[in-house]
């Protein structure tokens, strides 16, 4: 295999993983503001918050290195992948907030309701969907 399909392969790779972070970390936050005050499963859905949030920073790293990789030694580059790049962004800043909200658990804040965070749940699938558009159409 070549290096840059070897780059590219490991990136995708690299982003699934953190997407599924992404998706997963606010469910964790619904179950959190469904379970009311039962301390035992309080404190496992905050170590299984605690843990993804840290695993899906460690992905986000490995993808951004591969990315990088792509972009400085092979050169891609183009008008869409600065769009891509600025939703790229968007999505880190919303998992950021997740797991912020995830943190004021952790010292006692109180979180959005379960339906709020629902309609937050939702948000990454519509971002995802114009970055995979971007990626393969390369419209501009």
């Amino acid at each position: 295999m070549h290096a840059y399909e070897l780059a590219k392969t490991f990136h995708v790779v690299f982003v699934i993983a953190w997407m599924s972070t992404v998706f997963y970390l606010p469910r964790i936050l619904v179950n959190l503001a469904e379970v009311g005050d039962v301390p035992a499963v309080r404190e496992r859905l905050l170590l299984m918050g605690r843990r993804l949030y840290r695993f899906g920073h460690v992905m986000f790293g490995f993808a951004f290195a591969a990315g990088l990789l792509l972009w400085l030694v092979f050169h891609v580059d183009g008008s869409w992948l600065h769009a891509k790049l600025a939703l790229v962004a968007l999505l880190l800043a919303y998992y950021i907030v997740a797991g912020r909200w995830l943190k004021g658990v952790d010292k006692g804040r109180a979180l959005p309701s379960a339906k709020a965070l629902r309609w937050f749940n939702e948000l990454p699938v519509l971002l995802l969907l114009a970055i995979v558009y971007l990626v393969v159409a390369k419209p501009f």
